[in-house]
């Protein structure tokens, strides 16, 4: 007997303005006005996806002294933003990334109890930490925690903010009028909560909501993040969306949960993923092409280049080859807030790789830095696309993708009309919701 086929999960990311993001297409609209929230989240609900996912930043990111050229428009709040989506939309789920390393729980429980009523049971958390002093110089402690105790915090802030969420049962509100009795239990809402982390006592003031704790999501891919997310996320959002990088992912995380007494069922995994379609696959390469030009001009290609050498390259030809001199080392970097500059271990031996690919594929610098930053998940036709997805989810190298369109925010609008009809068609993707909450949207235990 054939197994019956997994359902994909889809998410949509409002990502605002970075490299993926062409924010000087024609298209393109504001990442800060409310209609442009509105249009791809409903977008997202007309495709009947799972949730509307909500990046954020607690500080706009700096290159030579001055605001990083492609985060210029700022970064509105993650909850004024979800709650009022919440009245535009009715099923689907909304997912904001909330810092654990700056903020509080009982602020953060709190806030998301509300937008959990406020959605009737849609809320997510996407739970991340902050690695740099640099961010921290915005919040009263400043400074930053070492990995591992960035981690440490994180799971004790998640798992108190747990304990504020469960000290309402949801059975206390009586709101007897006859009897004058509105609560049945007058110790609603009772916590205490005493560690290295976190000393605090008191009532939480909001009732339980309908999922009871929102959807739990986390994004980190050290050793430590993937056993925090093994031991206490619901969904991860994933950077590895090809079939064998995919795979070994999957195996790896999904393989530590029974150690926490989870199944994999438990866990949804979804790696981020960009698209462009065609009329025709070649087409679609055409325009790939042209995306990549305009996500890589030579401004941009310089930014990149300086997150490397570590060193103001403002003179550099973009069309010319890459700089003579090498990376300078070091722990000041030029380019604060950019994650990315933590990939580059080794910078000397990153330089190294990226001259002999340019000189083997004889690349400007400009054509290197669009060819070593690749963000083109799936290239084709509808069909080619809807094809691709079923297969990697299939073949378990992911539960679906959350997708990040390059315009914003009229981007999801082609792949909700012509992709996700063809992934209907194959039975891997439902055509009407038929629960009402996020847990129910990702198959998960309420």
């Amino acid at each position: 007997m054939s197994q019956p086929r997994k359902q994909i999960h889809l998410a949509a990311h409002f990502p605002g303005v970075n490299n993926t993001t062409v924010w000087s297409d024609p298209e393109a609209g504001s990442h800060i006005e409310f209609s442009s929230f509105v249009k791809l989240a409903q977008t997202a609900e007309r495709a009947k996806f799972d949730f509307f996912f909500l990046a954020e930043g607690l500080r706009l990111r700096e290159q030579n002294g001055e605001i990083y050229d492609l985060d210029v428009v700022g970064r509105p709040d993650t909850f004024t933003v979800l709650s009022a989506l919440a009245a535009v939309t009715e099923r689907l789920g909304l997912a904001g990334t909330i810092n654990s390393t700056f903020n509080e729980p009982f602020e953060v429980a709190r806030q998301f109890a509300s937008l959990d009523h406020l959605s009737a049971g849609r809320a997510a958390w996407n739970v991340v930490t902050s690695w740099d002093a640099f961010t921290g110089e915005n919040f009263r402690r400043g400074g930053f925690l070492p990995q591992d105790q960035r981690y440490a915090r994180a799971e004790t802030f998640l798992r108190t903010a747990w304990e504020l969420f469960d000290s309402w049962r949801g059975d206390e509100i009586a709101a007897d009028a006859e009897a004058g009795v509105f609560l049945r239990d007058p110790a609603a809402g009772a916590f205490a909560h005493h560690d290295a982390h976190f000393d605090i006592e008191g009532r939480f003031p909001v009732p339980r909501s309908p999922q009871g704790r929102p959807v739990i999501i986390q994004a980190g891919d050290s050793e430590e993040g993937r056993e925090f997310a093994a031991a206490t996320a619901d969904a991860i959002f994933s950077r590895y969306g090809t079939l064998e990088a995919g795979q070994a992912f999957y195996s790896d995380v999904k393989g530590r949960l029974a150690k926490y007494g989870r199944t994999a069922e438990q866990l949804v995994i979804l790696p981020a993923a960009t698209f462009v379609l065609g009329d025709t696959d070649a087409d679609a390469h055409e325009r790939a092409h042209v995306v990549r030009l305009q996500q890589v001009s030579g401004q941009t290609a310089i930014k990149f280049l300086e997150q490397l050498w570590n060193t103001d390259l403002s003179d550099h030809d973009p069309d010319g080859p890459l700089p003579s001199t090498d990376p300078v080392l070091g722990e000041n970097t030029i380019a604060r807030g950019r994650a990315s500059v933590r990939m580059y271990r080794d910078p000397l031996a990153t330089a190294r790789e990226w001259r002999q690919l340019a000189e083997a594929k004889n690349l400007t610098s400009r054509e290197l830095i669009i060819e070593v930053t690749g963000r083109q998940t799936f290239i084709g036709s509808p069909g080619t696309v809807a094809a691709r997805i079923d297969e990697l989810v299939q073949a378990d190298a992911s539960d679906g993708f959350i997708l990040v369109p390059h315009v914003t925010p009229g981007g999801l609008d082609e792949f909700a009309d012509k992709v996700v009809p063809l992934l209907q068609e194959r039975g891997s993707f439902r055509t009407e919701y038929t629960g009402t909450t996020l847990r129910e949207h990702l198959g998960l235990d309420a």
